[in-house]
């Protein structure tokens, strides 16, 4: 699970991903070392991506359309390189409602520490859930 803390400063919550990235990093080193044409083509093609979809988020005069191809090819390549490191589908954390509360509980209770203004946001957006939560009515 998620492990947040917060910043050094206190003044922000820190989501760890380094061990998440280290694991991919090893994955793809070791895909890499395996099949190095393959992955080496695959890493160009999404390099190439990248660079084609950036220049499209920053070109003022780039058409709509444009851009969501870009992203599309980049987003495609992207999810070649995972396939190639066996780990990547174990990086997501799947969260049941106990523990994704829990989380939720532990980045409040640090967002708190670091502002105390959130403790009322929460409480204010906790009885507006609760009052929507009483309010539902039963569908046939």
């Amino acid at each position: 699970m998620i492990r947040p803390t917060l910043t050094a400063d206190g003044l922000a919550v820190r989501l760890p991903i380094a061990d998440r990235a280290e694991q991919l990093l090893d994955s793809l080193a070791l895909a890499f070392a395996e099949h190095p044409d393959d992955v080496a083509a695959l890493l160009t093609t999404h390099a190439a991506n990248v660079v084609r979809l950036d220049h499209a988020v920053v070109s003022e005069d780039m058409p709509e359309y444009e851009r969501a191809m870009r992203a599309a090819a980049a987003d495609g390549s992207r999810e070649a390189l995972l396939a190639e490191a066996p780990t990547a589908d174990n990086l997501d954390d799947l969260l049941g409602p106990d523990d994704a509360l829990t989380l939720a509980r532990r980045i409040t209770g640090l967002a708190v520490h670091a502002d105390p203004r959130a403790g009322r946001i929460t409480r204010r957006l906790a009885a507006r859930f609760r009052r929507h939560r009483t309010n539902r009515t039963t569908r046939p």
